[in-house]
């Protein structure tokens, strides 16, 4: 297989989740070893997205009053919406990168640990939590909240797409009407509520600069698709 080219990083704007998933299975059909990886920032208007397998009892009452997307990623159901960062990771894990090819549980503690980074940035100490992908408060009144979550769909030739969301400045009351990632009474929360405000166009790019840190990978200049 061929070396990859420096991922490129796009940026979406808001957009429609539907629409954006199905570009997202539309770039992994039809990528090829030549394709270059690439990163995409997103917002996305108020969606619930189930994970496959996801147990739609997790919907509770209130939930009637947002759309809700069956998708082929990992995990339960989540929130997305305005005020939240979303990176879509549109790689391939078999290729040779600096710091050699990457697995799907590497994969997804370098995510993680992207996201740890730029929460310390603002004076924020997350961690992981064993069984449960995400990123939650490692402490303070809020320890054990979560912050951010993560869903992966990595194809059988190693291709991956979905990715990972950051709660920065929300309307947190949708959490509320969920089961957050399967979890009955799970406390989820952002950035602004716990001290740390930020605008979003800064958490975007620190986040997506610190995704290609950790993965090893050299970015080319952001595109925009508005």
């Amino acid at each position: 297989m061929t070396s990859p080219t420096s991922p490129e990083i796009r940026h979406l704007g808001l957009a429609d989740y539907d629409s954006t998933f199905a570009a997202m299975r539309a770039f992994t059909d039809a990528r090829t070893a030549d394709t270059r990886d690439e990163l995409w920032i997103v917002e996305h208007p108020p969606v619930y997205t189930l994970g496959l397998g996801a147990d739609r009892g997790h919907l509770l009452a209130g939930a009637s009053t947002i759309p809700v997307v069956q998708t082929d990623r990992g995990g339960e159901v989540t929130y997305h919406g305005p005020g939240q960062v979303v990176i879509y990771l549109l790689m391939d894990l078999r290729r040779n990168k600096p710091g050699g090819k990457l697995y799907a549980r590497q994969f997804v503690n370098k995510i993680e640990q992207a996201v740890i980074n730029v929460l310390a940035a603002y004076n924020l100490d997350g961690e992981r939590v064993a069984g449960a992908p995400g990123i939650y408060m490692a402490g303070g009144p809020k320890k054990g909240a979560k912050i951010a979550a993560l869903g992966l769909k990595v194809r059988g030739n190693g291709c991956t797409y979905h990715g990972l969301s950051l709660n920065v400045a929300m309307d947190l009351a949708p959490f509320s009407w969920i089961n957050p990632c399967g979890y009955a009474g799970l406390e989820t929360i952002d950035m602004r509520s716990v001290g740390a405000p930020a605008q979003l166009s800064d958490v975007q790019r620190q986040l997506a600069e610190e995704l290609v840190k950790v993965l090893h990978i050299d970015a080319a200049e952001p595109a925009t698709t508005e």
